[in-house]
């Protein structure tokens, strides 16, 4: 069991354990719900940092790690040098064959030098455990020697004297992968078929003398996995198998600690292509990390109860888990996540290497350092480890990664419970004027990543004082709209803007100044799209940063992707509003939150190009950072310059104007599907339509503009990507009639 307080471990299994002011209103109106309290520094559970320290690096994967009570974290893996924190690849290196001991306060090595080695091959140490005592080091993998004493795959290390124990040696006759130690017992697990000359498949067990017991838990695959239980009564192993002494029981398997009679079995409870790469638990559950190859697999992470060996909760991101450790209530995890749609978290986008979890909730915690998946498989962090030192808790993580959090660092990092140093994104902001008498000031919530609740303080005309200070949660993937309007204002009158973030101990600059001329009058076309019914509306006033404010009073704001053409003039309509450029070939924006595909909706643009390329303008897909694998409900522009509106129902169905737009000109585009099917309006005219085309493709997705996935559809462009200019984009969940949209395109000029 792990202990949450020292990190060293009983039974722990040594790829992955450780051994062991209130603030107020001043003006104004919130039209965002939000928090009154100031943002703590980390966002409870989370008491790790994720603000990573400086930290020795290796020249190769680190593969395990085990951590001593005293502070010092031993790391084994296929290396052969360690060099100093910021040193490049082949500078500063120090000899280190495999293994490498790190204080666990300063990330320096130790004195403590092993060479791990074999005859013929490549030598590597895949396994780590420390004895309850901290004693002995025990180190599992593929070696034959240690500091030149001879062993089979398994050794035994006194850590007083960092030299190996000639009294325990033990033929294990191929890799071991894992290991988990008690009082008098030393279980592994691995590849081997046969240990000291007697069979045992995949599990074995013996005694810190290298006896080897009766325990027989056979599997027919390679294990990976040993958690002893906290009585010490059971195991708990993992790996690739399908059966355990001869009864189906695949990846997951609970057996007698004495004997390795098979306790509970797991048939069909991991599928058939996902694997258990690692195991830990606390002082009521046990989790698994679980990695899945090709097409139904299951990637994330179990807890099940201690009591029952039953499911407590799993949850389905896709990108296979490493790596666990548990400290104070949280599940850290090394992975290489990259779409936890499923389980209403981010959708498929490129990976994310480290998370953390509640014990009791699979909900992902705002806790988001990263690494580079790196070289090998690759896949980024393989092993976690931590302990105690100098009044701070670390938690070391190690694998094949070679930067961290952005910066060069290979294949050990390293943090800890404070102090917390990393200040949020400075916020995106911006500002809009459509009623008289009042300003919006709008923002996109900014990103911390240990902390999800921020402070937000406007600053206005340059005042050291905030107006208005309020609170906001985040995360990378769904940072919505906050709004605040300024009432203590009068028609004619210029005013600025400034917007700051806090974590509750870093406050990020303040962002670049807006600046808003109040109106004295309604603008004639925004008030009419609000007034009939926008449920989005993006008027890309924005300059340059990541953010399409909605106008509609809903906060259905937007992400522009891949610095687009800001600020665009002349815009579409009459006013102080302008436009936004895309180039083409990789540059759009989507909706910051997911959806639920509608049936009946009206969609309205502004477009203005020459291009010859065609492309997406306007859609519905199923991912942000990358083309939509489920999309329809598509306005797009064919080479000729035709436009095309489409839907998908159990076949591509698409109306297309017979005139084409591609002329350099502002054109109004509106499309609409309800109970009398698909219409198409170019320039305030019905220019297509189908009434039978009455039903679309059903899936949570994103509003898109200027670029997604075209593939299969009718007449499909050169471009998934838009080259031209778009302005005043709205979604509707109503169908706007013929009327409304010839009245829309009349007020283009002011009305």
């Amino acid at each position: 069991m792990m202990n949450e307080s020292t990190g060293r471990g009983r039974g722990a299994h040594g790829r992955a354990r450780a051994a062991a002011a209130a603030l107020c209103l001043l003006a104004g109106a919130l039209s965002a719900a939000a928090g009154g309290s100031p943002a703590a520094a980390l966002a409870p559970p989370v008491s790790i940092t994720a603000d990573d320290l400086t930290t020795w690096q290796t020249n190769g994967i680190v593969w395990s790690m085990a951590a001593s009570a005293d502070g010092v974290v031993y790391a084994g893996g296929t290396f052969s040098t360690v060099r100093p924190p910021d040193a490049p690849a082949g500078t500063s290196e120090q000899p280190a064959v495999n293994f490498a001991a790190f204080d666990a306060a300063s990330g320096a090595p130790t004195g403590c030098s092993l060479s791990f080695t074999l005859s013929s091959g490549t030598a590597t140490v895949r396994s780590l455990v420390l004895s309850p005592d901290g004693d002995t080091l025990y180190a599992g993998g593929q070696f034959g020697a240690v500091n030149g004493v001879g062993v089979s795959n398994i050794a035994a290390v006194d850590t007083a004297t960092c030299t190996p124990r000639q009294d325990f040696k033990v033929a294990v006759s191929a890799t071991v992968r894992a290991l988990a130690v008690t009082d008098d017992t030393v279980y592994l697990g691995g590849d081997f078929n046969s240990v000291a000359g007697q069979t045992r498949n995949k599990f074995a067990a013996v005694t810190t003398g290298a006896q080897l017991k009766p325990f027989t838990a056979n599997t027919d695959e390679v294990g990976r996995a040993v958690e002893v239980t906290p009585d010490g009564s059971h195991v708990v192993i993992g790996g690739d198998f399908f059966t355990v002494n001869g009864t189906n029981s695949h990846a997951l398997a609970v057996v007698d600690a004495t004997t390795g009679a098979l306790d509970k079995s797991y048939p069909g409870f991991i599928p058939n292509t996902s694997t258990v790469q690692d195991l830990t638990s606390d002082a009521t559950q046990f989790y698994t990390a679980n990695e899945g190859t090709g097409g139904g697999v299951f990637d994330g992470r179990i807890a099940l109860d201690l009591a029952t060996f039953s499911q407590v909760w799993r949850d389905t991101c896709l990108g296979a888990t490493q790596a666990l450790l548990v400290h104070n209530g949280v599940l850290y995890s090394g992975s290489h996540a990259h779409d936890c749609a499923s389980m209403g978290e981010f959708p498929d986008q490129p990976r994310k290497h480290l998370l953390a979890q509640a014990v009791n909730d699979p909900k992902l915690l705002p806790w988001f350092p990263d690494t580079n998946d790196g070289i090998g498989e690759p896949v980024g962090p393989r092993v976690m480890a931590q302990t105690d030192k100098g009044g701070r808790h670390y938690l070391w993580v190690g694998g094949e990664f070679t930067t961290v959090n952005g910066s060069a660092q290979q294949g050990l990092t390293r943090f800890a419970d404070g102090p917390d140093t990393g200040a949020p994104w400075v916020p995106n902001a911006s500002v809009s004027t459509v009623r008289p008498g009042e300003v919006d000031v709008n923002w996109q919530t900014s990103f911390d990543t240990d902390d999800g609740e921020l402070t937000y303080r406007i600053y206005k005309d340059g005042a050291s004082t905030p107006v208005h200070t309020t609170t906001g949660f985040s995360v990378f993937w769904n940072r919505p709209q906050l709004t605040w309007t300024d009432r203590d204002v009068a028609p004619g009158e210029t005013h600025t803007y400034r917007i700051s973030a806090s974590d509750g101990t870093n406050t990020s600059a303040k962002s670049p100044a807006v600046t808003a001329v109040v109106a004295s009058g309604a603008e004639a076309y925004p008030t009419r799209v609000i007034a009939d019914g926008a449920s989005l509306y993006w008027r890309y006033d924005e300059g340059t940063s990541t953010f399409a404010a909605d106008a509609s009073g809903n906060l259905n704001n937007g992400f522009l992707r891949n610095a687009p053409s800001y600020r665009q003039t002349p815009a579409a309509i009459s006013g102080p509003s302008t436009a936004i450029g895309f180039n083409g070939t990789d540059e759009y924006a989507y909706g910051n939150t997911p959806s639920s595909s509608p049936s009946t909706f009206s969609v309205e643009t502004w477009i203005k190009t020459t291009t010859t390329r065609g492309g997406n303008i306007l859609g519905f897909g199923n991912l942000t950072m990358e083309n939509s694998g489920q999309h329809d409900k598509h306005v797009y522009m064919r080479n000729d310059g035709r436009l095309v509106f489409g839907v998908y129902s159990g076949g591509y169905k698409a109306v297309a104007t017979s005139a084409a737009y591609n002329d350099g000109a502002w054109h109004h585009v509106v499309a609409t599907q309800g109970s009398a099917g698909v219409a198409l309006y170019v320039d305030g005219q019905l220019r297509a339509g189908n009434v039978l085309y009455t039903g679309n493709r059903n899936y949570r997705g994103y509003w898109r503009v200027g670029g997604d996935n075209l593939s299969g559809w009718p007449n499909r462009p050169t471009s998934n990507f838009f080259a031209g200019q778009v302005d005043e984009t709205a979604v509707y969940p109503t169908v706007l009639s013929g009327s409304k949209v010839a009245a829309h395109y009349a007020l283009r000029t002011g009305g």
